[in-house]
């Protein structure tokens, strides 16, 4: 291997441990990998004098943030925007309340309305739109939302396999395809190996388009889905669904005290924000009760006075003893007035914390920074079950679910803001501007004119966003929203690494060691190297992201199709449908992320449901692969 080969090699094995290492976020593991390269390439270029330094082109170094891959995942996630507001999301999920009743109905009806919504929009976005129903349609039945959630989240994932859009794996891989080709077509003009391998092959042409995936991905999500709706949910551990779907995340009954401050009370003419410090932080007032009984926010400057009635959070066992030292007295349990408190000033909602929340690895002080104290967090509870130390203490992790206090429409913007998803308010609304019909006639022809080739998908979408603004169906406001930038960085950063794989021909010399395995076995086939191929990625994208994953995998597959002779298609089949089979960990797909905590499940819950549904995967895909795109064509 040459200097620069092995200086690919390392960034790259040093960039997916730093991934799975998890210590910093994707988007800054990719950035340090490009910059790697660039700094490696200055090096080679002006202290090593290698002229031709085939790492990178530090002109075109951030050429990849411009790339159709990365803004056609954008006006995705834009679209999906577009949708939700419109209100065809809603209109579907409304039906399914009747469906609830018997179990096995209830979690089929769900997984199969999140795979066709994964199929035209971004699994992401999909799931965090029927989550709330699930939680509510749980309740209402009383059952566990952990019987619930791994299914709607797997099943999201599998829908996303469906089109080119349906996932950000899917994307890259058809952008690659057209990009490799065109490449590979330019060489031939002037090396004749690559000439015949490109007339043996049949020369194929462009992007996978809208529907390419779906001979693979489409079966490959309905099997999955049989399997998830049927066996798998039987499969998740017993003791992952001891939460009753009507039991709250939080027993506010347990939590929550009148308290009133008589004359000789210790805490008259302090601040309520100095006495919850004088607490130890362990009693939050969140409520001041006026004259008539109305219960509104109280400022944190306000100072106790005596004979105020205030709301407090504070565990019972905490309770005695910051009376006995005060001389605070109680007033009464609050059973009665939190059945009636939704609707009056003070107003209860749970969130869960988002993969994308700028919370994650934050703590409460962040939270109050960002929204001026004009909400209290009361809890926090953490895979089903609340934590009980101090708050200020806690350090939010993605799958968090908080419980805030403060005024709903100041929860709602704050919420939005800070890429939390509330739980709470569980009823299923009617879109914004409820334009079900022009929505969808929209995005209809945006699809048709990429199926047709009449403009390009990244263009056809970005027509149908323009449309939805000048609609009013999609608010300026809301335009930038749900986009994922981090995704959006990382793709950018990435690609260029990717590039950089085989401008050095580091694939290349990949792909001749895998060669070479297969001459040494003369007893296997040669689709065993497509097991091998999905196996490992599947591996990967469990503990990276599953775009980086495609990016690196994507020169890997094709590069042994060419040193074998034969169509890089399956190989890249092979690649998408491993890139988005996330199924083991909490970690390796966002959805699965999303529901850690409102499912109140363990790391190690996953695999159970999981890995026979990979095996599954493995053993279904590979044959479709082969049969819709064999290895060699005939001309």
């Amino acid at each position: 291997m040459t200097l620069e080969q092995i200086t690919v090699l390392g960034v790259i094995i040093v960039v997916f441990g730093l991934f799975a290492f998890g210590k910093w976020r994707y988007d800054v593991v990719a950035i340090i990998g490009l910059f790697s390269l660039v700094v490696a390439d200055v090096v080679f270029e002006k202290i090593l004098k290698h002229d031709e330094s085939n790492l990178i082109d530090l002109e075109s170094a951030l050429d990849g943030f411009g790339h159709p891959a990365v803004i056609t995942v954008a006006a995705v996630l834009v679209i999906s925007r577009a949708l939700r507001n419109s209100g065809v999301v809603d209109l579907i999920t409304r039906r399914l309340a009747p469906l609830a009743k018997s179990q096995m109905l209830h979690i089929t009806s769900l997984c199969v309305v999140a795979a066709v919504l994964s199929a035209f929009m971004n699994n992401v976005g999909a799931l965090a739109l029927l989550l709330p129903v699930a939680l509510k349609t749980a309740s209402e039945q009383d059952r566990s939302p952990g019987l619930i959630l791994m299914p709607l989240a797997f099943a999201s994932i599998l829908g996303g396999m469906i089109t080119m859009i349906g996932t950000p794996p899917n994307i890259i891989i058809s952008s690659f395809r057209s990009e490799y080709l065109n490449n590979l077509a330019i060489k031939a003009k002037t090396d004749p190996v690559i000439a015949e391998y490109l007339v043996k092959i049949g020369t194929p042409e462009g992007f996978f388009g809208m529907f390419d995936f779906a001979p693979v991905g489409g079966l490959v999500a309905l099997l999955g889905v049989v399997f998830v709706a049927v066996i798998g949910w039987r499969l998740i551990p017993k003791d992952s669904l001891k939460s009753s779907g009507k039991d709250e995340m939080f027993a506010l009954n347990e939590y929550i005290t009148e308290v009133r401050v008589p004359e000789d009370c210790n805490y008259i003419g302090k601040t309520l924000g100095e006495v919850e410090k004088e607490t130890g932080e362990k009693m939050m007032i969140f409520g001041f009760i006026k004259k008539d009984g109305k219960v509104v926010t109280p400022n944190r400057n306000n100072l106790v006075r005596e004979g105020g009635r205030y709301l407090v959070k504070v565990d019972p066992k905490d309770l005695k003893a910051i009376m006995d030292e005060s001389g605070l007295r109680l007033e009464k349990e609050l059973r009665s007035r939190i059945d009636n408190i939704e609707g009056e000033d003070v107003n209860f909602t749970e969130v869960v914390v988002t993969p994308n929340s700028q919370l994650v690895g934050r703590s409460r002080s962040f939270l109050r920074a960002r929204t001026s104290n004009s909400m209290v967090l009361m809890a926090v509870a953490r895979q089903g079950e609340p934590i009980r130390k101090r708050l200020g203490d806690v350090v939010f992790r993605v799958g968090d679910v908080l419980l805030l206090q403060g005024v709903k429409e100041e929860i709602e913007e704050h919420a939005a803001s800070l890429h939390l998803l509330p739980l709470a308010e569980r009823e299923v609304r009617v879109g914004v501007f409820s334009k079900v019909s022009l929505a969808v006639i929209i995005f209809a022809a945006a699809i048709a004119l990429s199926m047709f080739k009449i403009m390009p998908t990244t263009l056809s979408f970005i027509g149908a966003i323009l449309a939805y603004i000048f609609l009013g169906i999609l608010p300026l406001r809301d335009l930038y929203k749900e986009i994922d930038w981090p995704v959006i960085v990382l793709l950018g950063a990435m690609i260029p690494v990717s590039q950089a794989l085989q401008d050095t021909g580091l694939t290349d010399k990949i792909a001749v060691y895998a060669n070479s395995l297969l001459d040494s076995s003369p007893n296997l086939p040669e689709w065993s190297i497509l097991v091998f191929l999905m196996v490992l990625t599947m591996c990967l994208s469990d503990v990276i992201n599953n775009a980086a994953t495609a990016l690196i995998m994507a020169p890997i597959g094709v590069g042994i199709a060419v040193q074998l002779g034969v169509s890089p298609d399956p190989f890249l089949m092979t690649v998408a449908v491993g890139a988005s089979c996330a199924f083991l960990t909490p970690i390796g797909h966002q959805c699965n992320a999303l529901i850690l905590g409102p499912g109140g499940y363990r790391f190690k819950d996953y695999w159970k449901m999981g890995l026979p549904l990979e095996i599954l995967i493995v053993g279904v895909s590979i044959p479709l692969i082969l049969h819709f795109f064999p290895m060699t064509r005939v001309v």
